[in-house]
């Protein structure tokens, strides 16, 4: 299925997009699932936000951050709360399904490889090279996700790097993080609308 928009039209520009059919949706999440080696969430940003444009910078913002919210893994929240958001609970499903479906049977298929070479040592090192590429791709995801914060010049960028520094450098739990900066950004928020 071709791109709605061309890559030269940006939302900046006004180009309204359609919302995404099912069979879009679904396309769209098999194809990220298949994409993404290390992580699937910067090729579901890139195909939500930069591709087909179904959201801006902050609305895939503001939905990664219930995704982030809510139990599970981040992709699959995510996944499901665009397919309900624009397909109601169908498209939850089908996002889910395109997803999840791919990576089970490809890493049903490598474990049981895995279990019958994985003492071989070449192996090994493709699985070290693999998780540096991983580790990339996490910090370019989330260079492009703090692009929208920094431009706002508010206190949004004050939390975040509160965030930062009570889990990655003072190493404190991430649920009492939360529970001391959900409520302090909430706030803020509520108190700047």
């Amino acid at each position: 299925m071709p791109d709605p928009t061309p890559d030269s039209v940006s939302p900046a520009q006004g180009a309204a997009v359609a919302p995404p059919t099912l069979s879009a949706i679904f396309l769209a999440f098999v194809n990220t699932s298949l994409s993404g080696f290390g992580g699937a969430m910067p090729w579901v940003r890139r195909t939500i936000v930069e591709r087909r444009r179904w959201m801006t910078p902050q609305e895939f913002n503001e939905v990664f951050s219930l995704a982030q919210f809510i139990p599970g893994p981040n992709a699959l929240n995510l996944a499901i709360v665009f397919g309900a958001r624009f397909r109601g609970p169908v498209g939850a499903i089908v996002a889910f399904c395109g997803l999840m479906g791919p990576p089970l049977v490809i890493v049903i298929v490598l474990a049981a490889l895995y279990d019958r070479y994985g003492d071989i040592d070449v192996l090994n090192r493709i699985l070290t090279g693999v998780s540096a590429a991983a580790v990339g791709l996490i910090i370019a995801f989330v260079a492009k996700m703090i692009q929208p914060l920094l431009k706002r010049r508010d206190w949004t960028v004050a939390v975040a790097l509160a965030g930062f520094v009570g889990v990655a450098i003072i190493q404190w739990p991430l649920p009492i993080v939360f529970v001391v900066l959900a409520p302090i950004s909430i706030g803020l928020a509520w108190f700047k609308r």
